[in-house]
């Protein structure tokens, strides 16, 4: 799934809404001292009043919400796995009647107890439904209506939610006029806040894609790894800040280390020019070649193929590993990217970056920064000098 599939999919979740069909939902209670399941229930959604509802609806945007590869991940199941999800959850995909479809949610529910102590009582809340998609828009001038064609999608989404405890008040009853103590011992299912979750399938070019699951972790560049390999029987996946980070390690190491702002910023244009070209196909990804051509066009010297396999394997085992393009790349037109000194912390945009220098004058080093206009500083125009002047 790219942003924009997930982006279509999360604003379905709003009241009265006919291309979304919530049929079911089924809420599964575990207590924390034990990791058993201490109650679950089931019933059709359109049976819950509004209010309830629309507590649900915000709690899967919720957890549909963040980017891809940082909160978001789409992960291909492993085959090699006894028991295997992918089976679990497609029987579950199939299943027609309510009780044979949660006899296949359980096996989930079971897979997140077996080696897993929770700090705190969860709630667990799958729901199975149908979005249907439009294969065209409207047209008004025929009145042709975007309903009559839909692509329809069967999905299973799981939410996870820690409980809390009430908070103990003092209340006025205006009636007796009295102050009163209230306690209320039942816990809180904290619905704003989902401590991960998954959507099944995926969706790619309008089909179902059964080998895949959209993972939804509860913090940016936190995936549970144990939740993805042992519950979901996902492949090991890495975050855009795990690929960023094995981008810059390699061209440190193809660069020694050194590289001016202008041929930096180079490769954040040459990077980006990938990203909108293939703007409306599946996202770039870089490997050894296209690292080495980046840094080439880039104006790295003394750059070759060599080079950039010799890095990539001194920091990645898989040597068919591609990283993502959108990984690599600060957001292009805001201030992303962030030089910090003793002196002064700036931001800046990447595009901006060639106006940045580093130099050397009487054994000293300046950060100089290139300005098309005076500079104010607390409302006075600072005054021009001379490179180095005292």
């Amino acid at each position: 799934m790219n942003k924009k599939d997930v982006a279509n999919f999360r604003k379905q979740f709003k009241a009265d809404n006919d291309l979304l069909n919530i049929k079911d939902i089924f809420n599964v209670y575990i207590m924390k001292e034990s990791s058993d399941i201490y109650h679950h229930q089931s019933q059709p959604f359109e049976m819950l009043d509004p209010d309830q509802q629309e507590l649900f609806m915000n709690n899967f945007k919720k957890m549909l919400g963040g980017n891809l590869d940082e909160k978001l991940f789409e992960l291909k199941f492993r085959r090699d796995v006894e028991n295997n999800s992918q089976l679990i959850l497609h029987q579950g995909l199939l299943s027609v009647e309510v009780e044979t479809w949660k006899e296949q949610m359980l096996p989930i529910v079971g897979k997140m107890l077996l080696n897993r102590q929770y700090e705190k009582d969860i709630v667990v809340t799958f729901i199975r439904g149908e979005y249907r998609k439009p294969m065209k828009r409207t047209n008004e001038e025929t009145e042709e209506n975007s309903r009559d064609a839909v692509y329809s999608h069967p999905f299973i989404l799981c939410s996870i939610n820690n409980t809390q405890e009430p908070k103990k008040e003092l209340l006025f009853d205006y009636v007796e006029k009295e102050f009163k103590y209230n306690f209320v011992v039942d816990p809180i299912i904290n619905l704003n806040s989902p401590i991960g979750g998954f959507l099944f399938p995926c969706f790619t070019e309008n089909a179902a894609d059964v080998n895949h699951v959209l993972y939804s972790a509860g913090k940016v560049h936190e995936p549970d790894h144990q939740f993805i390999e042992e519950v979901l029987n996902g492949e090991e996946t890495m975050t855009a800040k795990d690929d960023k980070i094995v981008f810059e390690e390699i061209v440190k190491e193809v660069t020694g280390d050194k590289i001016n702002t202008s041929t930096l910023s180079n490769v954040y244009e040459e990077i980006n020019r990938m990203i909108v070209e293939n703007e409306e196909e599946e996202q770039p990804k870089l490997d050894t070649k296209d690292v080495e051509r980046v840094l080439k066009v880039s104006g790295v010297e003394d750059v070759n193929v060599e080079k950039v396999e010799t890095a990539f394997k001194k920091l990645i085992d898989d040597e068919s590993y591609e990283i993502k393009a959108s990984s690599v790349l600060p957001k292009f037109n805001s201030k992303s990217i962030k030089i910090n000194t003793k002196i002064a912390n700036i931001s800046i945009s990447p595009q901006d970056l060639r106006y940045v220098k580093q130099v050397q004058v009487d054994g000293k080093l300046y950060l100089m920064l290139e300005v098309e206009e005076d500079t104010i500083i607390e409302g006075f125009k600072m005054i021009p000098e001379a490179f180095g002047e005292k």
